[in-house]
């Protein structure tokens, strides 16, 4: 039986300490992609329900601070699709409700759930983990202006079981990162 050992502790010698993160984090565009990647190895994704209510979604976008949610199917297991605060806040939800044949006295925001105004998964055009480990900051840049596209999903293979969701890039924190 092996042994396992202790930390070795000692003491500080000081009065207080740095703040975690405090130092400026800065991007450009020859940096490697994956540095911002939100890596879901990393960090939990943020999702909803698809039979959220839109409004519900997004106050659950802002609490967790971010612009996009992955969705759930009922059961949490899997992952339907992705919703923006822009989808939200945008014209999807009138355009949803005048395509069900809604008028403002018949239905209401409160009447749009998630699921229909959501980006299907079979919508998406994801980037491939692999893919990523070799770009740069600029080439996930100029793939989100050429597509118009806020989130790029990243995937990756699991052995025996297809694709499975990675990781996202966020242009907005991306824009937040870039050195000028």
């Amino acid at each position: 039986m092996s042994q396992i050992r202790s930390l070795q502790l000692k003491p500080l010698n000081a009065a207080s300490l740095a703040i975690p993160g405090g130092d400026p984090w800065l991007v450009g565009a020859v940096d490697p992609a994956i540095s911002v990647m939100t890596d879901f190895h990393e960090r939990s994704a943020v999702t909803v329900a698809d039979q959220s209510p839109i409004d519900a979604a997004l106050d659950h976008m802002k609490h967790a601070g971010v612009r996009a949610a992955f969705v759930l199917d009922e059961t949490r297991k899997q992952v339907l699709g992705i919703i923006t605060a822009y989808d939200i806040q945008g014209e999807k939800p009138i355009r949803h409700l005048q395509a069900v044949g809604c008028t403002h006295r018949t239905c209401s925001r409160d009447d749009v759930l998630v699921h229909d105004i959501m980006e299907k998964v079979e919508h998406w055009q994801a980037a491939d983990v692999k893919d990523v480990e070799r770009a740069t900051v600029g080439e996930v840049m100029e793939t989100m202006r050429a597509t118009g596209r806020t989130h790029i999903a990243v995937v990756e293979k699991v052995n025996g079981q297809g694709e499975r969701l990675r990781g996202l890039f966020s242009a907005a924190k991306i824009m937040r990162l870039l050195r000028d």
